[in-house]
């Protein structure tokens, strides 16, 4: 697929490049460090597309054609935002938290040119079955999921076994909503 212009992945993320090249469109990967802070009266569901908004702003220096997409993803369980995992234990403790309950996952995105930005989001419900403790050890000593918000990639092993349902995106949960990115492209 040709777009009219240049495409710039600010991700990281294998799972968001993967994602992107399904699409079928030619980009290059470009990434600046920003700090990942937001003010703590912001409102849960809104922080995904405030960092997306916010990474946006270090690629204030693009040029002619260039268009680059940031974007974040969070997961919510009862009201409250599980970050990445630092080690086992707090990756344990997440997934736990998650276990036979449903969550919310937030993927937030940007598009930014030299002249113009749209920034949107998508939500997504993730239910797990309940975990037993050794199917939660097993998947973080074997997959080690501390790059995932939530400590948990839907792709993954605990993905497959765990999850009984989902309502909405399911690319979403892996980082970026393909179907809205896709139709926003086109638009821009």
């Amino acid at each position: 697929m040709n777009l009219p212009y240049h495409l710039i992945l600010a991700s990281k993320s294998p799972r968001r490049q993967e994602l992107l090249r399904s699409l079928e469109v030619g980009f290059e990967i470009r990434t600046k460090e920003v700090d990942e802070s937001f003010p703590s009266t912001i409102l849960v569901n809104e922080v995904a597309e405030y960092l997306a908004v916010k990474k946006s702003q270090a690629f204030e220096d693009l040029k002619g054609s260039e268009l680059v997409i940031t974007s974040d993803t969070t997961v919510l369980n009862d009201g409250q935002i599980l970050n990445k995992a630092e080690n086992a234990q707090e990756a344990f403790e997440m997934i736990q938290s998650l276990s036979g309950k449903t969550h919310q996952v937030i993927t937030g995105v940007c598009l930014r040119s030299s002249n113009k930005k749209v920034s949107f989001s998508e939500t997504t419900k993730v239910t797990f079955r309940k975990l037993e403790k050794a199917e939660i050890e097993h998947y973080i000593q074997n997959y080690k999921p501390f790059d995932k918000a939530g400590a948990y990639g839907i792709q993954e092993w605990i993905g497959m076994v765990g999850i009984e349902k989902i309502e909405g995106d399911f690319y979403n949960v892996m980082g970026l909503p393909l179907h809205k990115l896709y139709k926003h492209l086109l638009s821009f």
